[in-house]
């Protein structure tokens, strides 16, 4: 990187804070060497850590605080009391320009609330939808919302719909992304009355976006599109149940191979495609979702991931800034913006 990339950290959110952050830091400065960190956390446990890493001491500043979030806050309580929690102040660090981008593994209702608060909205979207990539037979594809918004109605969808369009074409750079609402089938009655509704419109013969229709649970993996689209408490859903897939199916792999003397014998022909196998489904890589639709970079770590996982989160803030995905962002959302979502015309 040419220029210097500063992210500001919430050192005290996620199941292993302060630990998991500082060593997650580290990594991803060898990662990104001219990265900077900016450390909202106590100062007496992160200062030990960082005494261990001399490297990393050396690219960070650390601003105390004893205050923290709660895992089990309500976002509404979190937001009138956080005025000194390192979740807030490394949110403000954005806000007033000392950091590009801020990396919390903390209560993601909380990071939300006080992200909109903070940060503001984009330009003509109501919510901030969480958004990460997800791995497919066919690559990868974008998905959203994964737990920001419990409750959608049919104009929360369109503009999820309108941001995962955006961001696979300056993410992924996609000409002309296909996007899909999860449902409960493929048939147009099928689903509640926000699905139909944002299905119809999307459907438009104006529409900006290139809708498939709707896709099912097994769409996803398969990447029968690029984009797909759902309310937080579904997608919430769908990822932790890949992700306990993904575990599970590890873990069955690795007893079989101890299950005799023979099955050991051929892990060891077979090592080399595991790890391979376990790299390409390892949900830590894909740790570091979005949230898109804020007017600056917030990213949400899993809570309880580790430190490799966080600093993939940490690249995901980074990549963010250096390709100016904000900037592109802005400019896709008032190109689309103006092409009117519209029912079809009656024949």
């Amino acid at each position: 990187m040419s220029d210097c990339v500063t992210i500001a950290l919430d050192a005290m959110g996620g199941d292993r804070a302060p630990g998991m952050v500082v060593k997650g830091a580290e990594i991803a400065l060898q990662r990104h060497p001219d990265t900077r960190f900016l450390l909202f956390g106590a100062e007496q446990k992160v200062r030990p850590l960082l005494a261990k890493v001399p490297r990393l001491a050396g690219a960070v500043t650390v601003q105390h605080t004893d205050e923290v979030v709660a895992d089990d806050a309500k976002p509404s309580v979190a937001l009138r009391t956080s005025r000194q929690t390192s979740m807030r102040l490394a949110i403000e660090a954005v806000a007033d320009g000392r950091a590009n981008g801020v990396v919390s593994a903390g209560n993601t209702g909380a990071l939300m609330g006080i992200a909109k608060f903070v940060l503001k909205m984009l330009p003509g979207i109501d919510r901030p939808a969480i958004a990460s990539l997800f791995p497919t037979r066919r690559g990868e594809s974008v998905m959203l919302d994964l737990g920001a918004n419990v409750e959608c109605d049919e104009e929360n969808l369109i503009q999820f719909a309108l941001m995962g369009d955006v961001f696979a074409r300056t993410v992924l750079g996609l000409m002309e992304p296909t996007v899909g609402l999860l449902n409960v089938g493929s048939e147009d009655m099928k689903g509640n009355d926000a699905v139909r509704g944002a299905s119809a419109r999307l459907r438009s013969t104006v529409s900006p976006i290139h809708f498939y229709g709707f896709v099912e649970g097994d769409d996803i993996a398969a990447g029968t599109v690029d984009v797909v689209v759902t309310d937080g408490f579904t997608g919430n859903v769908a990822v932790k149940t890949a992700e306990g897939t993904a575990k599970l199916f590890g873990e069955f792999l690795e007893a079989t191979f101890r299950h005799s003397l023979s099955a050991r014998i051929g892990y060891l022909f077979a090592r080399g495609a595991l790890r391979k196998l376990r790299m390409r489904s390892d949900p830590r890589r894909y740790n570091g979702a979005i949230f898109l639709g804020l007017g600056g970079i917030a990213v949400k770590s899993h809570g309880s991931t580790d430190a490799f996982g966080f600093a993939n989160a940490i690249g995901v803030a980074v990549d963010m800034k250096v390709n100016g995905v904000l900037d592109k962002i802005r400019v896709e959302l008032a190109r689309v913006s103006q092409a009117p979502f519209a029912p079809e015309p009656a024949l």
